[in-house]
């Protein structure tokens, strides 16, 4: 699961994922904004720094991970 956030007071896109923290060594795009338990972000300033090809591989770990889960939040 992720979602799309714009934080008050910042000039990115916050793409969230919900399980972030299982993905993060294998990603270390994924940020841990504000001491999250759980979910990391990448943050998207403009179209041109962002990574399809990482991002399309992110999101296929994402989707296997969300699929072994039996719910969005385990801690």
């Amino acid at each position: 699961m992720l979602y799309l956030n714009i934080l008050k007071g910042t000039n990115y896109v916050d793409v969230a994922f919900v399980q972030g923290v299982l993905l993060e060594d294998e990603f270390p795009i994924l940020k841990n904004n504000n001491n999250r338990k759980q979910v990391r972000s990448i943050q998207v300033k403009s179209l041109e720094d962002f990574d399809e090809l990482e991002f399309v591989n992110l999101l296929k770990k994402a989707k296997v991970q969300v699929e072994n889960s039996k719910k969005a939040w385990f801690i």
